[in-house]
């Protein structure tokens, strides 16, 4: 079993711990110095960079959240100078701000590395072609798979999202024999195929890392029967990265964490109190070695457990498991971060909406699908809005706006008033049809 870097993949939990250390000491040294945020939030905890000396004293330093980040928008958390930044990411946020993430070159290095390591573990060789679907862009999954396949020399094919029948017919007369995509859009593959008449045996896939959205085994073992490959997990956020921050080997237990970089640990989301391995919590994680927007003790709301136990691909890097929800109301559609809060925000911005919506998540033909529904005040419903070619419009203005804030395309249903349920506690603004 081929092993990318066996010295860091393979190291013993003594070794590990002390370069955790010296790096979480030189992160915070780094931080201090450079980002007045963090500056000022360990000066309030009475905490300088020489408290901290092992990885043990990681429970000194204060959580990084997400409003942490929309907060300091677009350049608050960022380390390096702007002349040091050769690339910026963005992911969507709570609001209109997105998350800027900016890269160094020795991020994208280190970035490339662990990629590798992923693709390794799957069993990806200089020998294969590897077509890479996630979509290009802001979005951190085009180009940091992209990275990871070069780095080990394999053939990239840069197909991105979209035109599913040419991206089946390269399938098949290039010879792909590796693919990075969402797990729906695996399957939709599938789908196309069957429509074009063309069978796994005329295709030559067989590795597949699926991420940026969850999926179930059910879903993982309909994909490698559809398709004929080994489907393997891939995680990462742009937060802390991008896809690589973790792993699955061919053993296909858990996911291996690279945290020579990726410090993580496992918090009760509301002591915030740290728990043992095999217990599920909400997943942190501090940057040991980035550059441009280094993050202590990342709150990620993901829920998982860490695995103790030793794999038996010969790796000794933690594992994760699967992520088992959320810890706040985000949700993932079609690989893209969606808060209800944002939909809340367009609605109200338009004065045609009562603040009374619902939004309705499905998958249907192994995509993910999100229906809108929105109440019309009853001044405009009895008065302007009382034709099909008048709601029409408005339902079309308000998709236009939704999708400019949300990046993927919603279903608007616009709905008389009072018809939406109520609720005499918590209103409940979203149903998740998926069986996730």
């Amino acid at each position: 079993m081929v092993i990318w870097n066996p010295n860091k993949e393979c190291m013993s939990r003594d070794e590990m711990s002390a370069l955790q250390g010296k790096r979480l000491h030189k992160i915070v040294e780094y931080v201090y110095h450079n980002v007045p945020f963090y500056r000022h939030r360990l000066q309030e905890m009475d905490i300088t960079p020489d408290d901290i000396q092992t990885i043990d004293d990681i429970r000194k330093l204060p959580f990084t959240t997400k409003k942490d980040l929309r907060d300091n928008y677009p350049f608050g958390l960022q380390a390096a100078p702007q002349s040091q930044i050769i690339r910026i990411h963005a992911s969507s946020g709570t609001t209109g701000n997105p998350t800027i993430v900016g890269y160094t070159r020795k991020d994208i290095g280190i970035w490339s590395e662990c990629m590798a390591r992923c693709l390794t573990a799957y069993g990806v060789t200089h020998d294969d072609i590897f077509s890479v679907s996630y979509g290009y862009g802001l979005f951190t999954g085009g180009l940091g798979a992209h990275n990871g396949v070069e780095k080990i020399g394999a053939s990239v094919v840069p197909t991105s999202t979209g035109n599913t029948e040419k991206h089946v017919k390269l399938i098949r007369d290039l010879g792909i024999t590796g693919i990075a995509c969402t797990p729906s859009y695996a399957l939709y593959l599938a789908e196309t195929m069957d429509k074009m008449g063309i069978t796994k045996d005329e295709i030559s896939l067989k590795i597949g890392a699926f991420g940026a959205e969850p999926w179930t085994e059910q879903m993982r073992t309909e994909i490698q029967e559809r398709l004929g490959l080994k489907g393997y997990n891939l995680y990462g956020l742009s937060e802390i990265m991008g896809p690589s921050v973790s792993y699955e080997c061919q053993e296909q237990h858990g996911s291996h964490i690279c945290e020579d970089h990726f410090y993580p640990e496992i918090i009760d989301p509301v002591t915030l109190e740290p728990l043992p391995n095999g217990q599920t919590g909400e997943l942190v994680f501090t940057t040991l070695t980035k550059e441009g927007m280094p993050v202590l003790r990342y709150r990620t709301r993901d829920l998982c457990t860490l695995l103790p136990d030793t794999c038996a691909c010969g790796r000794t890097n933690i594992r994760m498991g699967r992520i088992e929800g959320r810890s706040d109301d985000m949700l993932i559609i079609r690989g893209i971060n969606v808060f209800p809060s944002q939909v809340e925000s367009v609605v109200l911005s338009m004065k045609e909406f009562a603040p009374r919506y619902l939004l309705i998540v499905d998958r249907k033909n192994n995509l993910d699908t999100l229906t809108v529904q929105v109440e019309i005040r009853q001044e405009y419903f009895t008065s302007t809005f009382d034709t099909p070619a008048a709601i029409d419009e408005l339902e079309k203005r308000l998709a236009s706006r939704l999708k400019s804030v949300l990046s993927i395309a919603a279903k608007v249903q616009l709905k008389a008033p009072n018809t939406i349920e109520r609720s005499q506690g918590k209103s409940a603004h979203v149903i998740d049809n998926r069986k996730l």
